[in-house]
């Protein structure tokens, strides 16, 4: 017996050793192996701990000014990675079955949001995208339009009246704070029909508040054990305080998640006694219309969705919904804080406008709030960059001209991929790329889009001609959301106030895990904050 249990650890172990042996020496094996790039400083983190200090995508950015338009650099564990900013490579990438999200990141997600759309690769990727294309159209967007607009009057209330409470002349107000706060009240409508309250200055988090908060902020830091799971995601179940805080708001959230979707799929039956037609919505919260698209009588059986992949979908729309909404609008208050001509000129546009409650279709035809909103996505794109697999062995093709030498003075125009290469795609680089916006492309000037200079309109994006909702059929399913809710808050705040950073531009620093949100330096406890001067604006 015991001699049996000796020779099962052996093999154990030798598998182990094997696996990570060609985990390791992978790398040397692959055809990128020719490709320039920065040195490898660790055996076991590779460049990542640089990359982990630095803002993200500066040492990219650097890399490739260095060693030319295609590196290779090291992740951990002798993981090879390459970068470009080649367009017609990153085109490739982003479109081709070959690449997906690795399954360190797809686990890192799927702790925080679940197995929902972020989540999920292949066919059962393009099966919930086809069901939950109707909630994101540009119909269903007009109709939420005035939730934006209801809740960024609010905020201004908000705000007013803690100027009056410091004297009627100005406010310190935390930028991050509030707006995550109204972004939160917004998707919860909008979203669920669903009321946080977050707003209310007597509110007392609810439980699905507070669940959301604990499952967030999980995802927020980097960890050792949180970077172990992400690998083998059996170290979320090692008990630690964290661990057990996070099965408990998952349990919340699945609990209510549940009662949430048990009230939609009812009240839909309740209205659709008569024949459902995946066509037939009208203005509801995005998971009533994601439950009747997926009730709708036309769609085929095979095409629908399981209830545990519809509730899945409820922390992807809170994160995704939410998240990355406040950061670009708080990003934008810090960029029209440093811009006060850019900040008025602004402001006579939106005081042009004889309402305080525009529908979509006025904030969509308004060029210079355009022109921000893209500048500010452009230098701030709220998520910084992603990665991709190769699920076999591969050929990038370039674009015409570009070409990388390798270590003999070879000139090639594609790169060679082994299957498991994995591949950088620099969202914030290629947006701030002098080839393509000029020696300017770090400034923040909304007059460039103007007239949008011609490589541009390459960039294989799915919104603007940027980078920041991807492209693809990964590409950001809710950017029309984001766009018209970020709109909306602006409208809303830049009309009724003037804006000013309350420590010095120096003080504030950039900080991404998931998204990139500001830190401020100014004190000891460095935490994600924007202090901002708001002022009421009298004409």
């Amino acid at each position: 017996m015991y001699t049996s249990l000796f020779s099962l650890a052996a093999a154990a172990l030798f598998f182990v050793l094997y696996k990570a042996l060609r985990f390791y020496i992978r790398r040397y094996l692959s055809p990128t192996r020719d490709l320039p790039g920065p040195p490898n400083p660790s055996w076991l983190w590779g460049n990542m701990r640089d990359i982990l200090k630095a803002e993200n995508s500066v040492l990219h950015e650097g890399w490739l000014n260095k060693y030319g338009p295609v590196i290779r650099y090291t992740g951990m564990f002798n993981d090879n990675r390459i970068a470009t900013m080649d367009m017609r490579a990153l085109h490739h990438v982003l479109n081709s079955p070959v690449y997906e999200k690795p399954t360190q990141a797809r686990n890192g997600l799927a702790r925080i949001l679940g197995e929902g759309l972020l989540f999920v690769e292949g066919e059962e990727h393009r099966k919930q995208r086809r069901v939950m294309n109707p909630a994101f159209g540009p119909t269903q967007i007009r109709e939420m339009t005035d939730i934006f607009v209801e809740k960024s009057l609010q905020l201004r209330d908000i705000w007013l009246s803690e100027i009056s409470k410091s004297g009627g002349e100005q406010a310190n107000v935390d930028a991050v704070a509030w707006l995550s706060k109204l972004t939160l009240d917004v998707i919860g409508l909008a979203g669920f029909s669903y009321r946080f309250n977050a707003l209310n200055p007597s509110h007392t988090p609810n439980e699905l508040n507070s669940a959301f908060s604990t499952i967030f902020a999980a995802g927020t830091r980097f960890n050792v054990l949180g970077f172990l799971a992400g690998l083998m995601p059996v170290f979320n179940y090692v008990p630690t305080n964290r661990n057990r805080e996070v099965m408990r708001a998952k349990s919340a959230m699945s609990r209510i998640g549940n009662q949430l979707l048990s009230e939609k799929k009812a009240a839909v039956r309740g209205e659709n006694e008569k024949i459902v037609s995946k066509d037939a919505m009208q203005g509801r919260d995005l998971l009533s219309l994601l439950v009747r698209a997926n009730m709708a009588t036309d769609l085929p059986e095979g095409q629908r969705m399981r209830d545990e992949d519809v509730l899945a979908q409820v922390p992807t729309f809170l994160v995704a919904g939410h998240e990355t909404t406040s950061t670009s609008t708080v990003w934008a208050l810090y960029a029209l804080s440093l811009a006060p001509a850019v900040q008025t000129q602004l402001r006579e546009e939106l005081l042009s406008v004889r309402t305080e409650s525009p529908g979509m279709d006025e904030l969509m035809s308004l060029p210079y709030l355009d022109a921000v909103c893209r500048e500010v996505l452009r230098v701030h794109a709220p998520v910084p960059s992603t990665v991709r697999i190769a699920l076999r062995d591969d050929v990038i093709p370039l674009g015409e001209g570009t070409k990388w030498a390798d270590a003999k003075g070879v000139e090639h125009d594609s790169i060679r991929i082994a299957k498991g290469d994995v591949v950088f795609v620099p969202i914030l680089a290629l947006n701030r790329a002098k080839a393509i916006w000029g020696d300017d492309a770090e400034e923040f000037k909304p007059e460039r889009w103007e007239s949008i200079p011609e490589p541009a309109t390459k960039i294989p994006g799915v919104w603007g001609n940027l980078l920041t909702f991807l492209g693809g059929s990964h590409a950001c399913i809710g950017y029309r959301f984001s766009v018209v809710e970020m709109k909306a808050i602006m409208f809303t705040l830049i009309r009724a106030f003037e804006f000013e950073l309350a420590v010095p531009k120096e003080k504030i620093a950039k900080r991404s895990m998931v998204v990139t949100r500001p830190v401020d330096l100014s004190g000891s406890d460095e935490t994600n904050r924007l202090p901002i001067i708001v002022r009421p604006y009298r004409r």
